[in-house]
């Protein structure tokens, strides 16, 4: 049976936010990442885009959106976007600091207009301090928090795609602020400035690892701790195919099934926690799961207590069975793409499609919902 509380695809708003409104200046990365996540949520969310930008609007990033293409640097059209703003509950953008100042949509002309508005900014560096004029990327950010060089092989750091600076560290936390001050805003009726930056999310991501660190649980050489590929039962190995498996066994219960399922006898095993062991285990362990292709060890150990799961690629993923079963993707206009997350039981989220707007249509809209 599926999941009733499966996400659904719908031509009309469903989620929690339903009746929030929000106004996204269009841009790369988090930003839109982020505004896709509180679209599916329910909230309305109006893209302001540059004239000719032919938006995709089949892009799964940039689905759920009302588009409207506006020349900034046109003073009338900056007008026309501070009345659609009075009304708006949020504000989302992600251009370097100063650049909204410059083209008269600063937070204080904004809110000036509007004192309830939320007034969220993303950027890499934060929007002030020695380097929040710099360009950069993901990989720059998660490289000046300690990310990068906790991650990769013994040899050199490895970017893990740009999950840990412009979606973990750089979205996430925009849409955790951007919703904190909205709920603040219902209560005491006053907006204010959400500084989401990346650098800022990708160090609060490394907690956990700092308080490794600070009771001796952590050491700066990669592939020599516990969750960075050092142990023998917390990483990834190669099968008799050519495909990988995952085993993730920390606890001593998940061991001794892994023990079972594996047939790791050797005494040598018994050392689980002797990291001074660990790379010979490491080796044997990699002979071991060799002789097995990954289709023979997910008959072995998957859905056990192992902690095990198949190295999937991203073609692959849609079609495993738990996958499939919780509709965790969905496929749009031909497109396989993830469904919302995370679930609500009451008020389900939904994938909508982007359509083009127009602004004074919409602010005679938002003004008499008001």
């Amino acid at each position: 049976m599926l999941d009733k509380s499966a996400p659904v695809s719908s031509t009309r708003a469903s989620g929690p936010l339903m009746g929030v409104r929000i106004v996204e200046f269009a841009g790369i990365g988090p930003g839109p990442f982020a505004c896709m996540m509180l679209a599916d949520m329910g909230a309305e969310v109006v893209t302001l885009d540059r004239v000719g930008a032919k938006k995709n609007l089949k892009s799964v990033a940039g689905r759920g959106r009302k588009v409207v293409e506006l020349d900034l640097k046109d003073k009338a059209a900056v007008a026309q976007v501070l009345d659609l703003l009075a009304n708006a509950d949020a504000l989302i953008e992600g251009f370097r600091p100063g650049v909204m100042e410059r083209l008269g949509l600063g937070p204080d002309v904004v809110q000036a207009r509007n004192p309830r508005l939320v007034y969220g900014r993303m950027t890499g560096w934060g929007q002030e301090g020695p380097l929040a004029q710099a360009a950069g990327h993901d990989i720059n950010y998660i490289s000046v928090t300690g990310a990068l060089a906790a991650i990769g092989t013994a040899e050199k750091p490895v970017p893990p795609l740009n999950l840990v600076g412009d979606f973990g560290g750089g979205a996430l936390y925009l849409v955790v602020g951007v919703l904190a001050a909205l709920l603040e805003a219902s209560k005491s009726g006053e907006g204010q400035v959400v500084d989401a930056a990346m650098c800022d999310g990708a160090a609060s991501l490394m907690s956990m690892f700092f308080d490794m660190a600070a009771v001796g649980r952590w050491t700066e050489q990669r592939e020599s701790n516990l969750l960075d590929g050092g142990a023998h039962f917390y990483g990834v190995y190669e099968c008799a195919c050519g495909n990988f498996i995952s085993i993730g066994s920390i606890e001593p219960q998940f061991y001794a099934l892994l023990r079972e399922h594996a047939g790791l006898s050797d005494v040598d095993f018994d050392r689980q926690m002797d990291r001074k062991a660990w790379p010979g285990l490491r080796q044997k362990l990699t002979a071991i799961f060799k002789t097995k292709s990954r289709a023979e060890w997910c008959k072995v150990m998957e859905g056990t207590d192992v902690c095990f799961a198949p190295v999937l690629t991203m073609s692959e993923a849609p079609n495993h069975p738990h996958m499939a079963a919780r509709n965790i993707f969905v496929n749009r206009h031909g497109v396989t793409q993830p469904a919302p997350a995370p679930r609500f039981s009451r008020t389900p989220s939904a994938i909508r499609d982007a359509t083009t707007a127009d602004i004074a249509s919409l602010t005679s809209e938002w003004k008499a919902g008001r």
